[in-house]
């Protein structure tokens, strides 16, 4: 459904460009979930964004269902924004305080469509019940609702176009931990009932072998690994992704962290080193790491790194 091909992004800032995501590619299939794992600053952002079309990538190209985005006029844009909706990190930020939560949802109904008064207040308490809450939530506030009722609502909100896709930057990460796994049931059983595709974006490791079928590790504004993400957990081929899974609690007190743990801080993305852009904190790093950038190699199961064999 969409495929995403070397797309870079680079900030000219007084100190430099910021390299902040350099040939990325990937494909989400139809129906499915792909998730975007990786450290903070790495880059998953920036590419949702530009998916969003918030950001024009410097370079690549993004394709939905085969068509260019970057090519698109302004009727089939507004068709692809209709499809390709968003549920932010944040939900105290995300909505609108001065507005009514039926207004919220009602927003972007109006903005591509005139139903009339009547369509529109049946389409919300529609997209209301889909989440879980009552049609007199639409008379409320965003601040009359605790952090997870907000989150439906965003939820909601995206789903009141009825898209074909939905991009899901941490949609849990700022909510309590005793809810996280009710919204994310919640975005399973809508993902059924309505054969939605998510891309999600998300640094709990935990969370994406659960909740996704494919992933894609980002490393400092480059694919790393990707691939199914059974194949990924169980058989992680690149040091980082190694690095990463080992890094995960373990609820064993005998727990030794692995050999594989990375070491140091990740690189500046307004001086990323030469070469593997890992190779500064690889345990396993040789001479060609440092100087050779490594291709993403090997399908269905592909990474990035000289000491892979396909």
């Amino acid at each position: 459904m969409l495929e995403v091909q070397s797309i870079t992004k680079h900030y000219r800032t007084k100190r430099g460009v910021v390299r902040a995501v350099e040939g990325v590619s990937f494909a989400v299939r139809p129906k499915t979930t792909l998730a975007l794992v990786g450290e903070s600053g790495c880059g998953k952002t920036t590419i949702a964004k530009m998916i969003l079309q918030l950001e024009r990538p410097t370079s690549g190209a993004i394709r939905f269902e085969g068509q260019d985005v970057a090519a698109m006029g302004a009727t089939a844009l507004k068709a692809y924004r209709r499809q390709v909706m968003a549920v932010f990190q944040d939900p105290y930020a995300s909505l609108n305080p001065r507005l009514r939560v039926g207004t919220i949802i009602a927003e972007p109904i109006l903005a591509h469509e005139n139903p009339g008064r009547a369509a529109v207040e049946k389409r919300v308490a529609e997209v209301l019940d889909v989440v879980g809450m009552p049609a007199a939530s639409a008379r409320l506030y965003p601040h009359e609702f605790s952090g997870g009722q907000r989150q439906r609502i965003a939820i909601a909100r995206a789903l009141a176009l009825r898209p074909r896709m939905m991009v899901l930057d941490e949609p849990v990460s700022a909510l309590d931990v005793s809810i996280r796994a009710q919204v994310l049931n919640l975005l399973a059983d809508i993902q059924a009932e309505f054969g939605l595709t998510y891309l999600i974006i998300a640094h709990d490791l935990a969370l994406v072998e659960h909740f996704s079928d494919d992933v894609a590790v980002i490393y400092l504004g480059r694919v790393a690994e990707a691939g199914p993400t059974g194949e990924v957990f169980a058989t992680p081929r690149h040091p980082y992704t190694q690095a990463l899974l080992a890094a995960v609690p373990q609820p064993d007190p005998d727990h030794v962290l692995s050999e594989t743990a990375a070491m140091g801080e990740i690189a500046s993305a307004l001086d990323p080193p030469s070469g593997c852009r890992f190779h500064p904190r690889c345990p396993l790093v040789i001479d060609r790491c440092r100087s050779e950038v490594p291709e993403l190699r090997g399908a269905p199961h592909a990474a990035s790194c000289h000491l892979v064999e396909v």
